[in-house]
């Protein structure tokens, strides 16, 4: 009672009270919802598209996530937890929902699993479906295709944190390694590993792009930053990018890289300084990012406000050819999708403003995530809620997924790319709608190739004249584990640049190259004319061993003409760091003779800080 007492007890009462009172009067003016047709007809697209209700309430609500199988089926992530996420809740579904007539609306629907908490996203492969749910990375195994889970999800990893409540670990892609990307929040921070792992062996990471291998069981963090990157694809030379909110909305995934974050990181603490954004351009005005929140008209003009969720970078077949390419950004307050155009600049891309794909009237519209399918045609699941994008008391009895398409798409005949033959699959790698492509190359991982299609892949990958198809072919051959080093050493010396990156950074996915290709990539970082390249060789750099990095760094630091580039000086100093306390005076050395500015100011300090912390030799982290 003595509380009751207190002024600024009571003063904090009367605060909590009223904007209660403001909350709830804000919630009784909002319009009213519309019915999920209603919001179809909301929705503005380019001439010649239009827009169908996939699936809608009561058949899905929250749909926080979806992935498609290898038959054209949509996997779809119900997540009714948020935001009071407590483990005993067990709420979340995941549901399949397919089109057999082909008319753009959902046929059949079943219920594959319910009880889940936290889930954030999945993917399917490998005999089962990958759930992202806090804080676990699960798998559900269903390999006689029943739809019917073969037993209880199994934990492949744990320790993915979710003090953020909004800004935690999500996913997933399969990446054209072979390996399960993902993106996390960062006010979120966690050790991840294995069940059962010691926290000394554990990976600390709060914020950024992950990747986990499905058969090798390895979790890595991939890039450090952002403040909650929900989405990522990639183009067609394998590259990724993921969107974001508040910070800059758009960033090119490089291995090893630190990009702009809210909250302190001890991975980031000798960054120094971190990569920008690719895009030359902002989708909000003012000195705040709040300010940016509910669709004022100097806002939408520039895009639609800070918060951004889902990104596709279209590589289907329905689309006319000029969207090729693009980047596709949900934007939550804007009530639309931003396009960003992307376009080589150095070692890496900037990204141009592009007109707003779509655009809706309806102000409950909240779009999460946009894919392509099979038939070229995109989808595009709703929250569909209202106000701020992440909050607390949502409508829990919506949501829906829209199907997007040029002109009138031909309906697919039945298939099911798991039951395609070797050849079959290595025919896919060429065909125009990236979508087959990914699924034909994940399948063969999934089996091995045999004989017949390794030898058709590495014609494709000599003979084609196309260099996606010859990207195609190389991870194809790399994901079945059919790439030995003598062919990827020789690609070192290949006529296109990509070809030459994409050799280093397969050189080094075991962390352990042998001293003939370490002597190749010294030999590169001083020769080849690509800054592309000296990027790839820079962030392999970033995964190897301190002792073996010092001969490259030594060559690529020479390069004058890379001291503007919006990556190289950064991400050199990334992998030059950790060799300063264990060798301060070659370290030096190496920055006198260094042509990269930043690098010389980088290296000073970093000797200047390990004197004054007394660090010697034991600081031998990023």
């Amino acid at each position: 009672m003595a509380d009751l007492e207190n002024p600024l007890f009571v003063a904090a009462v009367r605060l909590l009270l009223l904007c209660t009172s403001i909350a709830a009067t804000a919630r009784a003016q909002q319009p009213a919802p519309r019915s999920p047709l209603e919001t179809v007809k909301a929705l503005h697209l380019p001439a010649g598209f239009t827009a169908t209700l996939f699936a809608g309430e009561p058949d899905l609500v929250q749909p926080i996530g979806f992935s498609f199988d290898d038959r054209g089926r949509l996997w779809v992530a119900e997540n009714t937890s948020y935001p009071n996420w407590t483990p005993d809740h067990g709420h979340d579904r995941i549901l399949i929902f397919e089109d057999t007539d082909g008319d753009g609306h959902f046929d059949k629907r079943t219920v594959f699993y319910e009880g889940l908490n936290y889930l954030t996203g999945l993917e399917v492969g490998f005999g089962g479906v990958y759930a992202v749910s806090a804080p676990s990375l699960l798998f559900i195994p269903d390999r006689d295709h029943d739809d019917k889970p073969d037993g209880p999800p199994q934990v492949l990893l744990d320790g993915f944190g979710h003090q953020g409540v909004h800004n935690l670990v999500n996913g997933c892609a399969w990446g054209p390694d072979g390996w399960l990307y993902g993106g996390h929040g960062g006010t979120s921070s966690g050790l991840i590993g294995a069940p059962g792992t010691p926290d000394k062996d554990r990976t600390f990471f709060d914020g950024g792009v992950w990747r986990y291998h499905p058969t090798k069981k390895i979790f890595e963090a991939v890039m450090e930053g952002t403040t909650n990157p929900w989405g990522l694809d990639f183009d067609d030379f394998g590259q990724g990018f993921i969107p974001n909110s508040v910070t800059p909305h758009l960033y090119h995934v490089i291995f090893g890289a630190h990009v702009e974050r809210r909250k302190e990181s001890p991975n980031s603490r000798y960054a120094y300084e971190v990569i920008d954004t690719i895009a030359d351009h902002r989708h909000w005005t003012g000195a705040k990012w709040e300010d940016s929140r509910g669709g004022k008209p100097e806002q939408v003009i520039l895009g639609g406000g800070h918060a951004h969720c889902g990104l596709m970078v279209y590589l289907g077949d329905n689309w006319p050819d000029a969207y090729r390419g693009g980047i596709f950004i949900n934007n939550i307050h804007g009530d639309r999708m931003n396009e960003d155009l992307p376009q080589r600049k150095g070692s890496g891309y900037v990204a141009h403003h592009g007109a707003d794909f779509v655009t809706s009237s309806d102000p409950w519209y909240m779009a999460l995530h946009v894919k392509y399918g099979p038939d070229g045609a995109v989808y595009v699941s709703d929250w569909y809620d209202t106000g701020e994008c992440h909050t607390r008391k949502p409508h829990t009895e919506n949501g829906r997924i829209y199907k997007i398409a040029w002109g009138t798409p031909k309906p697919l005949a039945p298939f099911d790319v798991s039951k395609m033959s070797d050849a079959e699959l290595v025919k896919l790698q060429l065909h125009k709608n990236d979508w087959w492509v990914r699924h034909a190359r994940r399948v063969l991982q999934e089996r091995g190739a045999d004989e017949a299609s390794k030898a058709a892949l590495l014609a494709m990958l000599k003979d084609n004249p196309d260099v996606p198809r010859r990207l195609r072919a190389l991870w194809c051959l790399h994901v079945t584990g059919d790439d030995p080093t003598a062919l990827l050493s020789a690609l070192l010396a290949d006529r296109q640049e990509w070809l030459r990156a994409w050799a280093v950074q397969l050189l080094v996915e075991d962390r352990h190259p042998s001293a003939a290709v370490l002597a190749e990539f010294e030999r590169l970082a001083a020769s080849d004319p690509s800054p592309l390249v000296r990027l790839f060789l820079a962030s392999a750099m970033t995964r190897l061993a301190p002792a073996m990095r010092w001969g490259t760094l030594q060559n690529l630091v020479v390069h004058g003409e890379d001291a503007a580039d919006p990556n190289l000086p950064l991400m050199e100093w990334y992998a030059l760091e950790p060799l300063v306390p264990l060798d301060p005076k070659r370290a030096l050395d190496l920055a006198i003779h260094s042509r990269i500015p930043k690098l010389r100011q980088f290296v000073a300090r970093r000797i200047a800080e390990s004197d004054l912390n007394h660090e010697g030799t034991k600081d031998t982290k990023n």
